[in-house]
């Protein structure tokens, strides 16, 4: 996964930066709701008029920032359970945001249903594989797998529209339409993780369930 290389080289950048925003008095959940808001406003005003490449970099920019709340949490020593959750959360809100900005430009002044469709599958596929994983770490049970998780997503999605933006034929069509594959793949692919977990844990028996 893309991101087990890119989260170490960017903890490296941000590190530092978090520790001096921790020191100024900044918190990490003033920073990963200042991130939710920045990036789903950016995402509701830029993408449905068409936009796309200003809302692409000032999503970017926001995104980007988001990723100092962990930075700045350990740095003051705050890190906890309440910011695991408030972080996850709102990075739900974020990703509705993105596709939903997309899907109104698709459906609106984009005219183009086919990738408005492409865009739904992304977002609530999307929505799947995180809720997956955390259904299961609830039961238990392990679900860090799969080939597309927020991270790439992310990359697929804001260089696929930003592209757009600077009028690249087709590079929307192939991203949207790449990413729906990917994140149909790691949905399967926490699907079957889960089951071989639990046959694992929980076997049948008599050709029937437990």
């Amino acid at each position: 996964m893309l991101s087990l290389h890119v989260r170490p080289a960017l903890g490296r950048v941000l590190t530092p930066i978090g520790a001096a925003l921790g020191r100024a008095g900044v918190t990490a959940d003033a920073i990963t709701i200042g991130g939710t808001v920045g990036v789903t406003g950016a995402a509701l005003y830029f993408y449905p008029r068409g936009r796309l490449l200003a809302g692409t970099l000032v999503i970017t920019v926001f995104v980007l920032g988001d990723m100092l709340d962990g930075a700045v949490a350990r740095a003051r020593g705050s890190s906890g359970r309440w910011g695991a959750f408030l972080d996850s959360t709102l990075d739900r809100i974020s990703d509705a945001a993105i596709f939903g900005g997309l899907l109104l430009w698709f459906a609106g002044r984009g005219e183009n249903s086919v990738l408005a469709g492409v865009t739904l599958f992304c977002l609530i596929s999307g929505m799947v594989v995180s809720y997956a994983k955390a259904r299961a770490e609830g039961l238990g049970l392990g679900c860090d797998v799969g080939i597309a998780e927020r991270t790439e997503r992310l990359i697929v999605v804001l260089v696929a529209t930003g592209l757009a933006g600077l009028g690249v034929p087709y590079a929307q069509a192939v991203g949207l339409w790449l990413l729906a594959g990917l994140t149909a793949v790691t949905v399967g692919q926490r699907f079957a993780e889960v089951r071989r977990q639990v046959r694992r844990l929980e076997p049948v028996v008599g050709g029937g369930r437990r």
